[in-house]
């Protein structure tokens, strides 16, 4: 896959996930060096895709072409109608307005954590649409090298949570993505290109699983300078936004394909961005202490599971297109 750069007129933008700050230029710091890692890492010194106005490593910051944290205004109108399009199913995956569809979570052993977190937070949550059904099918040292593959016995697992609650893979509307491989090792860019190669696998096995899925939101993941192991420490936790990124990007080019009878990929957009600094404030003031880790500085914390848990509630809640199918409606 080749990245270009997206000149900032090319496209229309609507709606922000962030805000600009001035111009940064951030490099990485060292992720293994013991005197940098634990609790007293509170800063690695990079600046979040959201807020980076200059270059990390030769890239843009923004969550989107052009520098920005904005939807292409095009996308967001493809978004709008697939997610206004979404009703209720049989297990058949035909309409059916005593139906349910589903909205469904795939990654690793943070993702699984963050989202049965959310679930009990949504599933009591008034204002969602009572047809909706949120299943995590993340699992705990699942791999995106491992989700790539159409062979892994996560599949099969997701199957059966989808079940246990009383849906099926035809009922699947919507989903959460969040994936990271574990003890990455390669220099810059090669981790970064290797992960978004791998989301990209996980992304066009998605339509010949789950028919009727019409949407994901791609999360890259939390700080990881508290991490004391090589499990997925930083830069490679700051990296995996741009990962993302130039996901969502190979789609705004015309690959990846959502549309049509066979499409290779659901339509694709930002979850919500949840990289910060440690304790540096990010510009719309989110910060990770090293209390909301566990002891590994890796996996969060019960607090810090919750943390993720909110914004991605207030995402459903408030993103345009998520909006559509989450809330109740009228």
């Amino acid at each position: 896959m080749i990245r270009t750069t997206w000149p900032a007129l090319a496209l229309g933008f609507a709606v922000g996930c962030g805000s600009s700050a001035p111009a940064v230029t951030s490099s990485p710091t060292s992720p293994g060096d013991p005197a940098q890692q634990g609790c007293s890492r509170t800063s690695v010194g990079l600046t979040p895709l959201s807020d980076l106005a200059g270059t990390y490593q030769g890239e843009g910051g923004g969550l989107y072409p052009g520098g920005l944290s904005a939807l292409p205004a095009f996308h967001l109108a493809e978004g709008l109608a697939r997610a206004r399009a979404i009703a209720p199913l049989d297990a058949a995956g035909r309409p059916s307005a005593s139906g349910s569809y589903v909205f469904v979570s795939i990654g690793m052993s943070n993702t699984t954590q963050e989202f049965s977190t959310f679930k009990p937070m949504a599933d009591g949550d008034g204002s969602r649409d009572s047809r909706l059904v949120v299943v995590d099918g993340a699992q705990g040292g699942v791999t995106a090298a491992d989700w790539s593959n159409p062979g892994c016995p996560c599949w099969s697992q997701v199957t059966s949570r989808l079940q246990s609650a009383g849906v099926t893979a035809a009922q699947v509307a919507t989903a959460w993505i969040k994936l990271a491989d574990r003890q990455p090792s390669e220099g810059w860019p090669g981790h970064a290109e290797k992960l978004r190669d791998n989301i990209v696998r996980v992304l066009q096995l998605l339509p010949a699983r789950f028919p009727n899925l019409k949407l994901a939101y791609l999360s890259s993941r939390i700080y990881a300078g508290y991490a004391t192991s090589t499990l997925n420490p930083e830069p490679y936790a700051y990296q995996s936004g741009f990962s993302v990124r130039w996901t969502i990007e190979e789609q705004l080019r015309g690959g990846l394909r959502y549309d049509g009878p066979s499409p290779a990929s659901p339509w694709l957009a930002w979850g919500p961005y949840l990289w910060a600094d440690g304790l540096t404030p990010r510009s719309d003031g989110l910060t990770w202490s090293c209390s909301e880790f566990q002891s590994d500085g890796t996996h969060p914390a019960t607090s810090g599971r919750q943390k993720v848990a909110m914004r991605l509630l207030d995402f459903v809640r408030t993103d345009p297109t998520a909006r559509e199918w989450y809330l109740a409606r009228p």
